[in-house]
C-alpha cells in the first residue's frame, strides 16, 4: 500500500513512517526537514510544506492513504492546520483523487472541548486555545470535504514506548476520561487505521 505522511519528520508523524516502513509499506513523507530514516527503497521524501500545493501534490498523488500528522511547537495562534487542509483538499479535487484522510488533531479539539478534564478545559484557555481552534476548523473542513477521513484525538501526549494496548473511545459521553497515551501508540492506531479504517466518519479519542 502507498502512504503519504504529512508532518513526518518527528514525533507521530516519524513513528507513523518508520511503523509503515516495517509493515512493508512505500511511504511518502512530506516535512520541511528531513525525516531523520536511512534510505531505503519504500520511502520517498519530499521536501516541503504542507501549506504548499506543488508539494502537497507531489507527495499524495497516487496514495491510496494519507495520513496528517501535523504539530506546531508555539501555543501562539496559527492558520497551519486550517490552511494545509484547505491546501490537501484541493490538490486532492484537482487529482481526481480520494484516498483515505486519517487526520490528527487532539482531543479538545471541536467539539470534544467540553468533554475535557477540567485542568485541560484551563490549561486550553490559559495557553492552547488558539491552537485548538485552528485544530477545529482543519476537523471541519476536512468532514466536509472528503467522503473517506478519521479524525483522531489523542489524549496528553508522552514519549513512551509503544504498547498497542489502549482505550479507543468513538463517542462523547459525559464524565470520559481521556487521560495520557504514547505518541508511539497513537502512530500504532493511524497505521493499524491505514490499513484497514473501521472508524470512518468518527473521531476515535485515544487513551490508556
Amino acid at each position: 500500500m502507498k502512504i503519504a505522511v504529512l508532518g513526518a519528520s518527528a514525533g507521530i508523524g516519524l513513528h507513523c513512517v518508520q511503523l509503515a516502513l516495517q509493515k512493508g509499506h512505500e511511504v511518502v513523507t512530506l516535512s520541511r526537514r528531513v525525516v531523520p530514516l536511512p534510505d531505503q527503497a519504500k520511502l520517498i521524501q519530499v521536501r516541503g510544506s504542507a501549506t504548499n500545493a506543488s508539494a502537497v501534490r507531489t507527495a499524495v498523488e497516487g496514495a491510496e492513504r494519507v495520513l496528517v500528522t501535523l504539530g506546531v511547537k508555539s501555543p501562539l495562534p496559527t492558520t497551519v492546520f486550517s490552511d494545509s487542509a484547505r491546501t490537501l483538499l484541493q490538490v486532492l479535487k484537482e487529482l481526481g483523487s480520494s484516498p483515505t484522510l486519517i487526520v490528527l488533531t487532539g482531543f479538545g479539539a471541536g467539539d470534544s472541548s467540553s468533554y475535557n478534564s477540567f485542568p485541560m478545559r484551563l490549561l486550553f484557555s490559559l495557553v492552547l486555545k488558539q491552537v485548538y481552534v485552528d485544530k477545529g476548523v482543519q476537523e471541519q473542513l476536512i468532514a466536509a470535504g472528503d467522503p473517506r477521513w478519521e479524525i483522531v484525538r489523542p489524549g496528553r501526549l508522552t514519549n513512551d514506548s509503544m504498547t498497542g494496548r489502549y482505550r479507543v473511545l468513538d463517542e462523547l459521553v459525559e464524565g470520559m476520561k481521556v487521560g495520557a497515551i504514547s505518541r508511539a501508540d497513537v502512530a500504532h492506531f493511524m497505521v493499524t487505521q491505514a490499513e484497514q479504517p473501521t472508524y470512518l466518519g468518527k473521531y476515535p479519542a485515544l487513551t490508556y
